[in-house]
């Protein structure tokens, strides 16, 4: 599968991913949600910067971990323990700050270069699962569907 993954660009989360002091993505929620338990080493992760409505770099997972019913303290812990890979502010902490967690360390990050453009469509959230990259541009998208997302 590929991953398509919308970065804040309040907290400038493209701009360290691409200069190397980023390495590792958090997703949580309340419950299990996309992408939890989603995400498997070797996938591609392409990342968009919020509101720009270009998709401009790329990765390939090396790590994930998925927790789940953790307690305030865990979840603390869990987040301060990878802030050297996660480079959260204190405002992401706060947001992430979730009993169920998913973090995706990843590698061999590439600038795409033209940036593909991307086609929003009303029922997206900010992680997308997909066969191929092409299915959220334009010119060659396809209707999602969540289809790839749903639990097994």
């Amino acid at each position: 599968m590929v991953h398509f993954v919308y970065c804040d660009d309040k907290a400038k989360v493209l701009s360290k991913i691409l200069d190397g002091s980023k390495t590792m993505i958090v997703r949580g929620a309340t419950g299990r949600k996309i992408p939890h338990s989603r995400v498997n080493v070797g996938e591609t992760l392409y990342f968009m910067e919020k509101g720009s409505k270009k998709i401009s770099a790329k990765a390939i997972v090396t790590n994930v971990e998925n927790y789940e019913k953790l307690n305030d303290e865990d979840i603390t812990d869990t987040l301060q323990r990878n802030q050297s890979k996660l480079s959260l502010t204190d405002k992401q902490k706060e947001r992430w700050h979730k009993k169920c967690l998913i973090l995706v360390e990843f590698c061999d990050v590439e600038k795409i270069e033209p940036a593909l453009n991307f086609d929003h469509q009303k029922t997206m959230d900010d992680w997308l699962i997909i066969s191929k990259i092409d299915d959220v541009v334009v010119g060659t998208s396809i209707p999602y569907n969540y289809e790839k997302s749903r639990f097994k």
